[in-house]
């Protein structure tokens, strides 16, 4: 074991410790953060999960323009630098890291008020969201086959009864530049209803220099950002909220560097750029005196278009040898999904003996539509060897999921409840594509929970979960063996214990979770290069791993010890291993997950002085951890520091924000195989994380 895993180790430990100390000096009843993700809304020290929540007061005071800046104070979390944003989300050390090929089979759920954007979550900005919420571990029995690892909620800001404005400037190096502009209250022409409308535009270079284009903004970042809000409480019995968003990242991907640095050397950079339009209506009815009945309707349309150049070089690097490729690809992703709940209200009866019950159904539709393109060439005057390549595919992925859950609740005493979930759920797919290949496979996928919550004391819920969450089978394409076509869907059984408690008036917040989990029929995606001399010959293919297990523990802290200081940390120690699995070239029995570092680490304190003034510090950490299963190259571990100070009133305030200020150079993902002619030895390719920055940010509210 390493030093620093032993001092994260040891400081999470401290701090439970510290905490059971604390305990027997508590007397008071606070409520806690709302959770909205959850089948009921409640406080988050009664939702018996490990939970991480980001209000809007945090996510403005780090003045940051994309979640992809606050995975780092969420502990076991991770992301793959597959794309110039983040796409794909690992928690506890699952989840997807690329999907360039095949059909989508997200394992971590992605949602933006109730709209389903589950591996396609490039479009997390944040102007004018209120409150993230990150439920880690499996989250099946509440949310199907696509929350095998956890969810990811964004939720943006609701209307209130007062008129009310905002406006957000923002620059910095990296020639960034962002406007945004807030506005809402009440419709005068309906009682009772509210609007809130929001746009906001971001553009920057990208933080790097093309040395053969001679350009800084081959890896641009142009994101623009629609949302829409309306509330309507039409009377005692109906109320309405319906959520509209348009967000266009028309960002460009040159990320990847021979020297593995900042400086690109790629003569057709490629781009990485997605468009999704979504709407949602949730209806509720509250006219029985026994139940309630709620309604989500969303819809989604997605178009990404995510190309790059494929030798990373041109033709001087290259010369004399010619070698020259691109890869195009273009998916359209369409959902429709319809869910209905029947919820018990604080009048219902005993049913089946439970204080409180919930039975739903949920439907899914999902369309999704491939097209790939490589071309390339190849001319080696030294070994005489040429070669061209101009291939095409396309397919069509159909999918229509139906799932019915239920959740019952039951007082075991005063202060225990018992909570049993249970969901079925049917997925059934029509796939073709322009390589002959048709499939329709139809599976049936069972998930639930046992939880039991004791409110041990007026300020602690301690639980525990059990709990088994699944994840859909599938195929793989291309060339692959015959015994690799298909692979089946995978069991997740998993294990909690964990507490949540409030002291001292809400100033002593302290969350805490271990938890065990065993993967059956554990799903792997690896891939190979089939011919050295093509970097667009990648083959990749999903299988079933004999078994994977991972183990860790999760802690959370906020402290505020005096009326203008606030201070956090958070915490995550993390063991993800793979078990029983001989890959092609390399036995990966007992071996860490990728994207899995074994500890992540976030701490910060805010001052505030009575003249107006506000300092804001932060610092984060990270393990090792491997690139990818195909291979064994593992990334560095690394510290990130940010810091702010600026100055307020009472309606607006202006902050000086630095991110990464040591400049820390570390890496989001990697890559190992042969990419420099003419021998192409097997090498190590890295994209690295964003390097320091200084800005500039201007708030008003009126």
């Amino acid at each position: 074991m390493t030093q620093s895993n032993t001092v994260a180790r040891h400081t999470i430990l401290s701090v439970f410790f510290l905490f059971f100390i604390h305990v027997v000096f508590a007397e008071e009843v606070i409520d806690e953060i709302t959770v909205t993700a959850d089948f009921r809304s409640r406080s988050e020290i009664n939702v018996p999960s490990s939970i991480t929540i980001l209000d809007r007061a945090f996510i403005e005071k780090s003045s940051i323009q994309h979640f992809q800046d606050l995975i780092y104070a969420i502990p076991n979390i991770n992301w793959s630098g597959d794309g110039n944003r983040p796409r794909y989300f690992q928690i506890r050390g699952i989840g997807e890291l690329e999907q360039y090929q095949g059909a989508p089979n997200p394992s971590v759920g992605f949602l933006i008020d109730d709209i389903d954007f589950s591996g396609i979550g490039s479009i997390a900005t944040l102007f004018d969201i209120e409150q993230v919420e990150i439920f880690r571990g499996p989250q099946s029995s509440r949310y199907g086959a696509n929350a095998l690892a956890g969810l990811i909620y964004m939720q943006s800001t609701t209307p209130t009864v007062n008129f009310s404005r905002k406006v957000q400037l923002r620059m910095g190096e990296d020639s960034e530049m962002a406007a945004g502009l807030a506005f809402g209250g009440p419709i005068s022409i309906l009682e009772d209803a509210k609007y809130r409308i929001s746009i906001h535009r971001h553009q920057s270079d990208g933080f790097r220099d093309n040395a053969y284009l001679n350009l800084t903004n081959t890896n641009q970042r142009k994101e623009t950002s629609l949302r829409g809000k309306l509330s309507w409480d039409l009377n005692n019995d109906w109320s309405f909220n319906l959520s509209a968003m348009h967000v266009d990242l028309n960002d460009g991907y040159d990320a990847f560097a021979i020297s593995n640095t900042l400086t690109m050397l790629s003569d057709k950079p490629g781009k990485d750029a997605q468009e999704s339009s979504g709407t949602s209506l949730k209806s509720i009815y509250s006219g029985y005196d026994t139940y309630t009945i709620e309604s989500i309707t969303a819809f989604a349309h997605s178009k990404i278009d995510f190309s790059y150049d494929a030798d990373w070089g041109n033709e001087k690097a290259w010369a004399p040898i010619t070698y020259d490729y691109v890869t195009q690809n273009d998916r359209k992703r369409r959902t429709a999904s319809q869910e209905i709940r029947f919820i018990s209200s604080e009048k219902a009866g005993s049913f089946a003996n439970a204080s409180q019950w919930l039975f739903g159904l949920h439907l899914l539709k999902l369309d999704d539509d491939l097209g790939t393109k490589n071309t390339g060439t190849y001319d080696d005057p030294i070994y005489v060897y040429q070669d061209s390549l101009n291939t095409s595919f396309t397919s069509k992925y159909e999918a229509m999921s139906a799932s019915l859950f239920g959740q019952m609740n039951f007082n075991v005493s005063e202060a225990g409840l018992l909570t049993l979930g249970l969901r079925v759920e049917n997925r059934s797919v029509d796939y073709t594509d322009s390589g002959k290949l048709n499939m329709d496979p139809s599976e049936l996928m069972i998930g639930g929970d046992v939880t039991y919550m004791n409110n041990l004391s007026n300020n602690l819920n301690g639980y525990i979960t059990l709990s088994q969450s699944y994840k859909a089978g599938g195929f793989n394409l291309g060339l692959v063996p015959d015994t690799q076509r298909k692979f089946d869907q995978e069991t997740l059984r998993n294990i909690e214990v964990g507490f949540k408690s409030i002291w001292n008036e809400g100033d002593l917040r302290i969350n805490g979770s271990l938890f065990y989990n065993r993967r059956e029929d554990q799903q792997i995606r690896t891939s190979m290069q089939l011919y050295a001399n093509d970097p667009s010959s990648f083959v990749f293919f999903t299988g079933n791993a004999a078994k994977g297990k991972s183990v860790g523990l999760e802690a959370e802290i906020r402290w505020v010890p005096i009326e203008r200081l606030e201070l956090y940390f958070n915490g995550g120690l993390l063991r993800a291993k793979i078990d029983q699995y001989a890959g092609l070239d390399a036995s990966l029995n007992d071996r860490d997950a990728a994207h899995a570092p074994r500890y992540t680490l976030s701490a910060g304190w805010e001052y505030r002085y009575p003249s107006g003034i506000f300092i804001i510090m932060s610092a984060s950490a990270r393990d090792e951890f491997y690139f990818d299963v195909s291979h064994n190259e593992k990334s560095k571990a690394f510290e990130l520091l940010n810091a702010r100070i600026g100055y307020e009133r009472e309606n607006w305030s202006i902050q000086l924000w630095g991110k990464n200020l040591t400049n820390e150079n570390f890496a989001v993902r990697g890559f190992y195989f042969g990419n420099e002619p003419p021998d192409f030895p097997n090498a190590v390719y890295t994209r690295r994380g964003d390097p320091r920055q200084i800005g500039l940010t201007f708030d008003m509210r009126f």
